[in-house]
C-alpha cells in the first residue's frame, strides 16, 4: 500500500472510526453549525465535489440536499463507510493529488484538507483546474489565530501559535493557517477569495470543554457571526475564477 494511503488508513482507525475518542461531540456540533451555513452557499441542482469523509456529517447534510455529489477519498475504510451509508452518491477512492475528473464541478468542497497535504499550495491549483468558470471553492482550515491558541501562548502552554497539538498530530495536521496565509495561497492558484466567515469561538482546547453542556457549545459556535472572524477556531474562504462572481 501507498505510505500515503497508510497514514489515512491509520488516521480513519485512530481517529475517524475510533468510539473512544472524548471531544468527538465538540467536533460534531461545530460540524452541525459549519453545515447550516454551507448548505446556503450551494445551489440544489449544483455538481459538488467534496473532497474527504471524515466523520461524515457534512456528506449525510450534502447527499440530503438534493445535489448531485461526489466524494473522493483516499482511505479505503472511510470510503466503504460512505458507500454503504449513501450508496446514491458517486464515491471515488483516490489520493486528493491523483483524482482527474471527467466533467467539471460547480462546487468543490475542502473541509479542514489543506492542513493534511503535502503540498497544500499545489493541491488547491489543481482543484482549481476541476471547477466550472462560474463555480466556487469553499475552503475551511484550522485558525492559528483562534482565541484559545492566543491564550496558550500567553499562559506560556506553547512556544507559538504554529505549534501542533498531541490532537493535530493524532488527526495528521502539518499546518494551521491565518486568513493572510490561506487567501495568499488561494491567489496562487489563480483563484479569487470573495467571501470568509469563522466558526467556533474555542476559549480552550477541547480536553479542557469536555465538561461543556451542549448549550454552552452551540453557544461558542452561534456567536461566531457576532464576533472577528480571525478570534475563531476554523476559518473559512469562498474563492471563484471571476472576481466578478
Amino acid at each position: 500500500m501507498d505510505i500515503r494511503k497508510e497514514q489515512l488508513e491509520k488516521i480513519a482507525v485512530d481517529y475517524h472510526t475510533n468510539e473512544n475518542i472524548p471531544d468527538i461531540h465538540i467536533e460534531n456540533l461545530c460540524q452541525e453549525y459549519f453545515i447550516a451555513w454551507l448548505l446556503k452557499q450551494i445551489p440544489k441542482t449544483a455538481h459538488v465535489l467534496e473532497l474527504g469523509y471524515g466523520d461524515g456529517l457534512v456528506t449525510a447534510a450534502l447527499a440530503q440536499s438534493g445535489c448531485e455529489l461526489t466524494l473522493i477519498e483516499g482511505a479505503k475504510t472511510l470510503l466503504d463507510i460512505a458507500s454503504s451509508r449513501h450508496p446514491n452518491i458517486n464515491c471515488i477512492e483516490t489520493l486528493f493529488e491523483d483524482f482527474r475528473p471527467v466533467n467539471r464541478y460547480d462546487v468543490i468542497l475542502a473541509s479542514h484538507v489543506l492542513e493534511h497535504v503535502d503540498q497544500p499550495q499545489a493541491l488547491l491549483k489543481l482543484m482549481s483546474t476541476w471547477l466550472t468558470d462560474t463555480g466556487k471553492i469553499i475552503v475551511v482550515v484550522p485558525n492559528r489565530n483562534s482565541l484559545h491558541r492566543q491564550l496558550a501562548v500567553a499562559m506560556g502552554l506553547q512556544p507559538t501559535l504554529d505549534t501542533l497539538s498531541k490532537r493535530d498530530v493524532l488527526v495528521g495536521h502539518q499546518r494551521v493557517y491565518s486568513f493572510d496565509i490561506l487567501k495568499a495561497h488561494i491567489v496562487e492558484s489563480g483563484l479569487h477569495p470573495v467571501e470568509s466567515m469563522g466558526f467556533f469561538l474555542k476559549v480552550l482546547p477541547n480536553a479542557m470543554m469536555l465538561e461543556y453542556s451542549k448549550e454552552l457549545l452551540w453557544g461558542l459556535n452561534a456567536i461566531s457571526t457576532d464576533l472577528p472572524a480571525d478570534m475563531m477556531a476554523n476559518i473559512a474562504v469562498i474563492a471563484t475564477k471571476n472576481v466578478n462572481l
